[in-house]
């Protein structure tokens, strides 16, 4: 029962890191219909102004080192954000409606960022130190649950959390989800859809800061760093239904939980062939996922 519960656990804080990472490709690909390939480079942002910022801390306040990582979060957000509005702003406003194209100008953005880091950073991965109050673990019945597994649990509640009174509670939000349902009708009714798209990009951007920002807690960090989650991303946003913020969520813990038993039953490589087979037959069986809807742009 143990291995079973530490599995569960394992399962569940896997799926809580890939759905933050899902959680802003979410927002930008069902809100613009773009294939933002660059979103793995927006975590590295993140990933890499935490340790800028720990860097600031250790120099310059010793003493009050114990708290960047809180500073580092908001941070994170407003710097990738920042990054994200200016991409939009100049590259990918112009690409609405051209998917192709947009996969293809992203995917360049990202070696250029990429490249950048290398530049300001060096290629070798850097390590970030977490604060002395997440080190250690819960014991609890036999089983340890490390705080900073648990630390990004929270983490990713709060960002959940954010998204929902965005959108369900504010004017902004309820624009943004019009124009995801019918952007013609809703540019019709008065809405200003290319204003909802900045908007859109910039706390897509935002949230992968957060995610960079929270994988720090969990190995170095690199260039490349976001690359290794790009994929498993647009699969939870697919799976979960494009644009449907519960499928997102219900995709990302079922998928870290499913493919946290299927490795520990047979390895790592055959139990990503499993996953990816069964999501080919679920998509098969159920095309918009589990959140997905009819709209008239289907039919």
């Amino acid at each position: 029962m143990s291995v079973i519960l530490m599995q569960l656990f394992n399962g569940i804080s896997l799926g809580s890191i890939l759905l933050l990472v899902a959680l802003g490709l979410a927002i930008t690909f069902g809100q613009m219909n773009i294939i933002n390939m660059a979103h793995g480079e927006f975590i590295m942002i993140g990933a890499y102004t935490t340790y800028v910022l720990q860097q600031v801390f250790q120099q310059q306040f010793p003493d009050a080192f114990g708290t960047y990582f809180l500073l580092a979060i908001p941070v994170a957000f407003l710097v990738a954000a920042f990054i994200g509005l200016l991409m939009e702003k100049t590259i990918v406003k112009f690409l609405y409606e051209r998917p192709s194209d947009s996969l293809l100008a992203t995917w360049g953005v990202s070696l250029i960022l990429q490249q950048t880091a290398r530049s300001i950073f060096g290629a070798p991965n850097v390590a970030v130190a977490a604060p002395e109050w997440l080190n250690g673990g819960l014991s609890l019945a036999g089983m340890t649950f490390p705080y900073k597994r648990l630390f990004i649990l929270g983490l990713v509640l709060l960002s959940v959390l954010f998204l929902f009174i965005y959108l369900y509670r504010t004017n902004s939000g309820r624009r943004m989800k019009a124009v995801t349902m019918n952007r013609e009708m809703a540019s019709c009714l008065g809405v200003s859809t290319r204003k909802v798209d900045s908007t859109a990009f910039a706390i897509g951007s935002g949230l992968a800061g957060i995610a960079g920002c929270s994988l720090t807690l969990l190995g170095s960090i690199g260039p490349t760093l976001g690359t290794a989650y790009i994929v498993d991303a647009f699969m939870i946003v697919v799976l979960g239904g494009v644009g449907k913020l519960k499928g997102t969520i219900l995709a990302g813990v079922m998928l870290g939980i499913f493919s946290t038993f299927v490795e520990f039953s047979t390895s790592a490589t055959i139990a990503k062939m499993i996953v990816f087979a069964v999501i080919i037959l679920f998509l098969q069986w159920k095309p918009t996922g589990f959140a997905g809807v009819r709209v008239r742009a289907l039919d």
